[in-house]
């Protein structure tokens, strides 16, 4: 069974995490995304970092909610231990609390030649979007998005 829980991006088990998520995107991407994110965006109201722990107590994926604009929120730092089953946990939490903040929409941009993360957000009903913010003009991301029930 997995549980998931908010805590602070700068928790022990969040950084361990975060170093996994940042090792598997620069054996993917060539980097580590870690310069798209900042951890003060997700303190305060409308924001949150979650950790998943699988039933030995180990922490096996994480993800961050920030605002983005008006009624949207942006998905951030989105990693699942191959295997582990955490995504789609980490995933519903968010969307859960995005939700409850008031967002009507949930956005994120990945890199296209990350086809195993595009291929699990299409799975959870995530669609293209137009590119935003520091996406506008990347080739190489794919900007995602998903309304909110």
């Amino acid at each position: 069974m997995l549980r998931v829980v908010h805590v602070d991006p700068d928790h022990a088990d969040a950084r361990r995490v975060v170093a996994q998520l940042d090792a598997a995107l620069s054996a993917i991407t060539g980097e580590s995304g870690a310069a798209s994110f900042d951890p003060e965006d997700c303190r305060g109201a409308g924001a949150c970092f979650v950790l998943a722990y699988d039933a030995d107590g180990s922490a096996v994926g994480c993800g961050a909610v920030r605002a983005l604009a008006g009624d949207i929120g942006e998905l951030k730092r989105m990693y699942a231990r191959p295997g582990s089953g955490a995504g789609a946990h980490v995933l519903a939490a968010l969307e859960r609390h995005a939700a409850a903040c008031g967002y009507r929409q949930l956005w994120l941009s990945t890199r296209r030649v990350n086809a195993r993360a595009v291929a699990f957000y299409e799975r959870h009903g995530y669609v293209q979007v137009a590119p935003y913010g520091r996406y506008v003009g990347r080739a190489a991301s794919v900007c995602l998005g998903r309304r909110l029930p």
